[in-house]
């Protein structure tokens, strides 16, 4: 049984086959080997990370989006130092995904908006709800968290919400929030939030312009579908 990452052999070792040719010709257990740096009493790198991420104990990679830091502890192996690193890996593998949509990012344009938030919003096992605030030339001029948990009308306040509009000198609005399940058919509730929020925002001058959902790599824009 192997051990050590000196017991395997070299063209197999992710440090150097990563230097050999690059680190997309890595695996995901490999990659995960990598950042983690160092295994467990009796178990390597890539042991240990073939077990966090298919073995019978494992999360899977998404887990790794999904689960907080008591949870990666449940894992034998991961105590306090590696359930850190594992939950930094995930943050930073967001915060990567979303910069790379943020030059070329559209305000006017739902599957740009979608995309953008798409990573940050996806892997969440609560919904929530987001408010952007733009000028009035479509840029973002602020964002917020409006709601936690199930959204809606009693959550979601109109006044709260142009309040924050308001202090932003916001002249439109967009809502976003995601769904759990991955679908992204609206309930009856996100019917109702949508059209209260667009009601009161017309009275104040503050237009809605979508409201749109996310779900596992899918979004639903109530604007495309004719909804607003």
């Amino acid at each position: 049984m192997i051990h050590t990452m000196k017991q395997i052999p070299e063209r197999e070792r992710p440090y150097e086959k990563c230097e050999r040719e690059g680190a997309a010709a890595l695996s995901d257990t490999e990659l995960l080997a990598v950042l983690l740096r160092s295994g467990t009493k009796g178990e390597n790198a890539l042991t240990l990370s073939q077990r966090i991420l298919s073995g019978s104990e494992g999360i899977g990679i998404l887990g790794l989006h999904q689960f907080r830091l008591n949870r990666l502890r449940k894992i034998r192996g991961i105590g306090r130092v590696k359930s850190i690193q594992l939950s930094c890996i995930a943050e930073l593998a967001k915060r990567l995904s979303k910069a790379s949509y943020s030059e070329g990012v559209s305000f006017d344009k739902p599957a740009s908006i979608a995309g953008y938030y798409m990573e940050e919003m996806r892997h969440k096992r609560q919904e929530v709800m987001k408010l952007l605030m733009l000028n009035s030339k479509s840029r973002l001029v602020g964002e917020t968290d409006i709601s936690k948990g199930t959204v809606n009308a009693s959550v979601v306040t109109p006044r709260e919400l142009f309040i924050e509009a308001l202090e932003k000198n916001a002249v439109f609005i967009i809502l976003l929030h995601n769904h759990p399940s991955g679908e992204v058919t609206p309930s009856r509730e996100d019917l109702l939030v949508t059209e209260r929020i667009k009601k009161a925002g017309a009275l104040i001058g503050i237009d809605l312009l979508d409201h749109i959902i996310i779900g596992n790599n899918r979004y639903l824009s109530f604007c495309e579908q004719k909804l607003l």
